[in-house]
């Protein structure tokens, strides 16, 4: 009685979690080979032509792509180099706040400290200026808002590195590496060999889900390059949601077509790599 009762509740649990995603994205996927819509006229693949020859689209793709790959590296970069050289600083209260203070912010909230602290009028540009190292707010350089997407990627990083830090340092723990260095400095390992040929390739290869799946999490983020960021090129999320909201009917299949664009790629990446691999940590 009891499994039967588990498996009914699981089964309201999937209907009302994961009925609505797969109805969307199949609506999503039958308006953009013109199926369903005012103006779509059956059966073509007319908007996925539009869409791949886009150099509106082909943009976004490549200005997601790179500001996930940049976030991603330089996030997991300084997690590392926290989680192998401060142990002991993690393990005190203070920075343990510090560490989960800024998983508690929201993306928008993130995204308006960022634009405080490094636009023209923010914090550090008059800082600099008190400080007569340049003349006028004005020559502060272009970090909010700039086509690089410099404040893009230092918002995600100051929200990531948090959690990539305390994903390391769990793993690092659960795995004894700290006895596992010790083992080979006392075979004649240094401690820089101990770090990058031990304690670093186990946590990337124990984080690895985390790693890609945060990687698409930036791919797809919205209100943060939505708020410091221009208007070319876009995220894909930012494109996708400025075509489905004007008031052009037009571009409404060409935001069904990224949309579905966008699951196809993250799909089928997480399923080539995590083909072979376990998505829970043995722990």
């Amino acid at each position: 009685m009891n499994n039967k009762w588990n498996s009914f509740l699981v089964a309201i649990f999937v209907a009302f979690t994961g009925l609505p995603v797969v109805l969307g994205f199949g609506y999503a996927a039958l308006y953009s080979i013109g199926l369903v819509g005012i103006l779509n006229q059956g059966w073509n693949f007319q908007h996925w032509i539009q869409t791949l020859t886009s150099t509106e689209a082909i943009a976004a793709l490549g200005f997601s792509l790179y500001v996930a790959t940049a976030t991603i590296i330089i996030a997991i970069g300084s997690a590392l180099f926290v989680t192998l050289n401060m142990r002991k600083e993690i393990q005190r209260k203070w920075f343990s706040t510090i560490l989960y203070f800024p998983l508690a912010i929201p993306a928008v909230v993130a995204a308006f400290f960022t634009f405080q602290l490094l636009s023209n009028a923010g914090l550090f540009s008059r800082i600099i200026f008190y400080s007569g190292w340049i003349k006028s707010v004005q020559e502060f350089p272009d970090i909010i808002n700039d086509r690089f997407g410099v404040g893009i990627i230092a918002t995600h990083i100051m929200m990531s590195l948090p959690f990539f830090t305390i994903v390391f340092s769990n793993l690092f723990e659960a795995e004894k590496l700290e006895e596992l260095q010790r083992v080979a400095r006392t075979l004649g390992a240094t401690s820089a060999q101990a770090d990058l040929k031990i304690a670093v390739p186990i946590l990337l290869r124990r984080a690895f889900p985390a790693i890609v799946l945060y990687f698409f999490f930036v791919f797809g983020s919205y209100e943060i390059p939505l708020l410091l960021g221009r208007q070319f090129p876009q995220m894909i999320s930012v494109l996708m949601i400025r075509k489905l909201q004007r008031f052009n009917l037009l571009d409404i299949p060409t935001a069904y077509t990224l949309a579905i664009l966008y699951l196809i790629i993250a799909g089928t990446v997480i399923l080539l790599l995590f083909r072979k691999r376990k998505l829970a940590y043995d722990v």
